[in-house]
């Protein structure tokens, strides 16, 4: 990986704007570099629309911060930021399937604790016992200086494209 912090986030944005609608902010007011929306809907009929088998609706809010050296508070206040503003524009109700609110940190260096507990994070949450779908918090730590990478357990899936993307 030879990217500093801001040809990383571009470099990631341009992958993802054949699949996500982009949002960028600001970088003084926030670490927030990019909010990235991606919603799916399926659904199967038989013969006509109005005999609908099932319908299944996707969405994921995906978070790009960009912070110089990643710290335990700057995690907590980037988490509390990705996991409200996440849970305020999801649409529950019968059809949903799934929501990921995904964190993803790209810093210069990071303090051990920051990465602990970013390993630990976890959020999940299932609606009417999983029959209006689920909500789960991926977030994902890289640090451009050595190209390290770091996930929660549920962020796992996250490696695999930012490594693609990142190479």
């Amino acid at each position: 990986m030879r990217y500093n912090r801001q040809e990383a986030v571009e470099v990631l944005l341009k992958s993802f704007q054949a699949y996500y609608d982009i949002t960028r902010f600001d970088e003084e007011q926030t670490p927030l570099a990019a909010r990235c929306e991606f919603f799916e809907h399926s659904e199967k009929y038989v013969m006509s629309r109005r005999a609908q088998l099932w319908e299944a609706n996707s969405e994921e809010f995906l978070y790009l911060f960009e912070v110089p050296h990643f710290t335990l508070e700057e995690y907590q206040r980037c988490e509390k930021l990705a996991y409200e503003d996440g849970t305020s524009r999801m649409n529950i109700g019968p059809g949903h399937m799934y929501t990921y609110i995904t964190a993803i940190f790209i810093c210069d260096s990071w303090e051990e604790d920051a990465r602990r507990a970013l390993k630990k994070s976890r959020y999940y949450k299932s609606f009417h016992f999983a029959l209006h779908g689920w909500m789960e918090y991926h977030a994902a730590a890289v640090c451009v200086a050595d190209g390290q990478l770091v996930t929660n357990r549920a962020g796992h899936c996250v490696v695999k494209t930012l490594k693609k993307v990142l190479k």
